[in-house]
């Protein structure tokens, strides 16, 4: 039986427009801050943070002034971006070919 594949063209409103806008921003700004704070972490004294510690100073960080506007968008968003990174740092590892990991950018 051959593959079939369906096309699919969603339309959002403009107020869906805003939030997957902000979802993306802040999804970009937890990964690029993370892969920052471990870069630095390994720097100073060799050791790596885990997937763990890094979301449990997410929600840390959420309750915070400076960074509130992260409560606004989906929380599982945030966090799969925190696997995303982990997952990343693992396959440069095991894999170094793979190449380091790069900040995310806009474009």
């Amino acid at each position: 039986m051959p593959n079939k594949a369906c096309k699919f063209r969603l339309y959002p409103t403009p107020a869906q427009k805003i939030l997957l806008a902000k979802t993306f921003g802040c999804v970009r700004l937890v990964y690029n801050h993370w892969l920052d704070r471990k870069i630095s972490q390994y720097k100073e004294d060799q050791t790596a943070l885990s997937y763990t510690s890094c979301a449990k100073e997410l929600t840390v960080l959420k309750k915070t002034e400076e960074y509130a506007f992260l409560k606004e968008v989906d929380s599982i968003s945030l966090q799969q971006s925190l696997r995303h990174l982990d997952q990343t740092f693992q396959n440069f590892f095991n894999q170094p070919k793979k190449g380091f990991p790069r900040f995310k950018s806009k474009r």
